[in-house]
């Protein structure tokens, strides 16, 4: 749960001077409530820290004073999440995808201050005792998502090497043994080739129906989709490598067929043992490199491989380091003014005349004769009348029940 500061309320403040002890209205407008950001960066590796604390709140911005001094502007209040972070709505739909350093997105607007009394001077209404309200802030649940972001993906059948494969390349150190999904988490590393650092991600086993959700499949998938090219890593010691191969092929094609056409290398590893050198010697398939975790043989050609591959992958366009991702629609813009008969009157609903009513004060009596007025104005009353509203009927506006007078 993420919710933006409510605005500060305005004043409602008159000059006191001497031999003036009610001067004219000098009331200043509320501050401007906080905003909750999200920013991505690459410091952070894991959501860790939002599972331990689930709501967070911005401040709220301070009230007007006298003399027409605003409130204080309240900060945003940026939660730093790991590049590759998904932040979803309850319904799943996507509110931004924070994929590379700086990128930011406002998850809740902070409420806007209320205006001071100095602004509801008229020659009609010389003193008017009045302010606005501040607006409450965005309030929403969100779900943060995290999909790793690598050059490469490690990919293929559980207990094939690839976590051992991914030691041999770079100085990462996931959880090895020689039983199936001791990963159970992508792991990163990093290697230095042609000159150039590349980031390779270990994805956990993939098994028949992975892209149905089986053996955690889709878990595991998702991590592979911001990769630029995949090494399908096979264990030479199976019973049948190349099965598996196409098994793996298949999930990945049903999962994205995007992703199956990415440039892609096959690694059959563990060439150390009988098993495999006996495949080394009879297979005649090219393209694929046989390589040994354990002892290193084949390595510094498949690194060399990878890096041919990230050269010829499609470049993606060139974009600013820090931009922001996305922005909430703006409040007022949305819903347009409507009139229903209800079971207890008649029911008033927009988000024109439900912000009009966040912004009065219903404890003055001169604020809500400016609230009649702006009814007036935007059309209310005429839509009620046109309903069928009589003199005495209750009219309700976002659950504050009014007694209709014309």
């Amino acid at each position: 749960m993420v919710r933006g500061g409510h605005g500060g309320s305005g004043s409602a403040s008159f000059r006191r001077e001497p031999y003036t002890p009610r001067g004219g209205p000098d009331g200043g407008d509320g501050g401007r409530g906080g905003s909750v950001v999200l920013k991505a960066t690459n410091e952070l590796v894991d959501l860790s820290r939002y599972k331990r604390r689930l709501q967070w709140h911005a401040e709220a911005g301070t009230p007007g004073a006298g003399r027409r001094r605003t409130g204080r502007n309240a900060p945003d209040l940026v939660l730093d999440v790991p590049v590759g972070t998904l932040a979803l709505g309850p319904d799943g739909s996507l509110i931004a995808d924070l994929d590379r350093p700086g990128a930011t997105a406002v998850v809740a607007r902070g409420g806007e201050g209320g205006r001071g009394n100095v602004h509801f001077k008229s020659s009609t209404r010389q003193a008017p005792d009045f302010a606005e309200p501040g607006l409450k802030g965005d309030e929403r649940e969100i779900a943060l998502d995290l999909k790793l972001i690598a050059d490469v993906g490690l990919v293929g059948p559980p207990n094939a090497g690839k976590s051992s494969l991914l030691r041999a390349m770079t100085a990462a150190r996931p959880k090895v043994a020689d039983y199936p999904f001791t990963t159970l988490d992508p792991e990163l590393g990093v290697a230095d080739i042609d000159g150039g650092r590349i980031v390779l991600a270990d994805i956990p086993g993939l098994i028949e129906g992975a892209a149905q959700g089986a053996g955690l499949g889709q878990r595991f998938l998702r991590h592979v989709e911001r990769t630029k090219a995949l090494v399908y890593v096979l264990d030479g010691a199976s019973a049948d490598p190349w099965q598996d191969l196409e098994t793996v092929r298949g999930e990945i094609a049903q999962f994205s067929p995007e992703l199956e056409r990415r440039p892609y290398a096959v690694a059959v590893n563990k060439v150390d043992l009988d098993a495999a050198r006996r495949l080394k010697a009879r297979t005649r398939r090219t393209g694929v490199h046989f390589v040994s975790a354990l002892t290193g043989e084949g390595v510094p050609e498949l690194q060399a491989v990878i890096g041919r591959l990230l050269a010829a992958a499609p470049r993606e366009a060139l974009r600013p380091g820090v931009v922001e991702v996305t922005r909430l629609p703006v409040r007022g813009s949305g819903e347009p003014l409507a009139v229903r008969r209800g079971p207890a009157g008649f029911v008033v609903s927009g988000d024109r005349v439900e912000r009009l009513l966040e912004r009065t004060n219903l404890d003055s009596a001169g604020a809500l004769e400016q609230f009649q007025a702006a009814l007036d104005r935007i059309g209310v009353n005429r839509a009620l009348e046109a309903a069928g509203v009589k003199p005495g009927d209750t009219v309700t506006i976002a659950d504050v029940e009014f007694e209709y007078q014309p």
